[in-house]
């Protein structure tokens, strides 16, 4: 057998062994947690108008803010490739500094904060 179908099917038989347990050792031993929908922390059953926590809200926009400043520095490995590698390390640090104001500014206010 040459490498090229072992490529093939090495991966196909591993997927299709996971999806088979996958989806049968759930239904081993089903129980209330396991058969009710999540919902963000909220309890499933109840009034769908409940305040939401402007707490969480903040914390989740703080998540993603520095989710997507990784983002953004992920190509910097390949930018020091470039004709003028000190300019991408200029704006990298430039990145980095003003996300680090920011945080320390959320901090200073409080909002981080999950209970006062």
């Amino acid at each position: 057998m040459n490498l090229v179908m072992v490529i093939f099917i090495v991966p196909l038989l591993l997927s299709l062994i996971l999806m088979t347990v996958s989806f049968w050792l759930p239904q081993f031993s089903p129980d209330y947690e396991k058969l009710s929908p999540y919902e963000c922390g909220f309890e499933p059953l109840g009034d769908a108008r409940l305040p939401f926590s402007l707490r969480f809200f903040l914390i989740a926009i703080l998540f993603l803010l520095f989710d997507l400043e990784i983002a953004i520095l992920l190509p910097l490995p390949w930018g020091d490739q470039l004709g003028n590698p000190l300019m991408t390390l200029v704006w990298a640090t430039f990145v980095l500094g003003l996300l680090t104001l920011g945080l320390a500014y959320e901090w200073l206010q409080g909002g981080l904060e999950w209970a006062e």
